[in-house]
């Protein structure tokens, strides 16, 4: 057996890439956008679960061919931080405890027969393949659990063909198929995982709606304050109209002009003119 010294370890270079430009379709690199971004926003409050997608894992130090690279994995009891490639020894041995691997014509068979068996080695509590085409998985999300260190199939919970889900211990999540699109849904709250731009997009509309639902509010107001204003203007016309006409009846009876004269004069009832005097009294 070769023993590497600590300076030949270090002397090795893990790449963060295999010198390959990424060729993922648009399904795929979308599915794995999505999962990446919806985990982390699910949990960026935890500062001890790091997530990543398509990055290489290396799980045998001085070894560089022992490499596996998840489409999306989550990694709990390690500090959340942007890292080139994620090394299992030097995160405490810690392993990803949850990956998904979304599935396809060039990596199916890899997906089923060898990484299931990299995956358990390694301790990876669950492990679930996603195929959005529906041409290689039927259903066309499966997962499994370790259990005695061996998989187990997780429960399907199969509505259709492609609307079903199954509920992650890990994570504490459900993944969802929803006509062949796969979400993450939190069951304490009922919602499905946003993406950042999605939850982005709902805040914006949410206070796009506050907004106008405020604006709503204050026309009301104004409306209320138009009414009460044009009252106000129409009883000072009044006491204005009486106060004048107040003052002509003083004038007349002033001039030796007698009740009935005055309420002749001015198409008034007697009462009408008594009781416009009383108020200049």
């Amino acid at each position: 057996m070769t023993v590497l010294t600590s300076i030949e370890q270090e002397e090795i270079e893990y790449p963060s890439s295999d010198g390959e430009p990424m060729a993922e379709s648009d399904i795929t690199r979308d599915y794995m956008t999505y999962g990446v971004e919806a985990l982390k926003l699910h949990f960026h409050k935890r500062w001890d679960v790091y997530v990543s997608a398509n990055s290489f894992v290396y799980y045998e130090e001085g070894n560089k061919s022992a490499v596996v690279a998840p489409d999306i994995y989550v990694v709990f009891g390690v500090k959340k931080r942007q890292r080139d490639n994620y090394k299992i020894w030097k995160e405490a041995g810690i392993a990803p405890q949850f990956v998904l691997e979304i599935t396809s014509e060039t990596t199916q068979d890899v997906d089923q027969e060898s990484k299931p068996e990299t995956y358990r080695s390694l301790g990876v509590k669950e492990y679930f393949q996603y195929d959005p085409s529906g041409d290689y998985l039927n259903p066309i999300l499966q997962g499994v659990r370790l259990v005695n260190n061996r998989y187990e199939q997780i429960p399907i919970n199969n509505i259709a063909f492609d609307t079903l889900w199954l509920y992650s211990e890990v994570l504490a999540l459900e993944l969802h198929i929803i006509s062949g699109e796969l979400r993450f849904r939190n069951p304490q709250t009922g919602e499905f995982l946003k993406t950042y731009q999605q939850s982005e997009e709902g805040r914006l509309a949410e206070q796009s709606a506050r907004l106008a639902e405020q604006q709503g509010r204050l026309a009301e107001q104004q409306g209320r304050l138009a009414e009460q204003q044009g009252r106000l203007a129409e009883q000072q016309g009044r006491l204005a109209a009486e106060s004048a006409l107040r003052s002509l009846i003083s004038q007349l009876l002033n001039s030796g002009m007698n009740l009935e004269q005055v309420a002749q004069m001015m198409n008034l009832s007697t009462s009408e003119v008594e009781r416009l005097v009383g108020g200049n009294e």
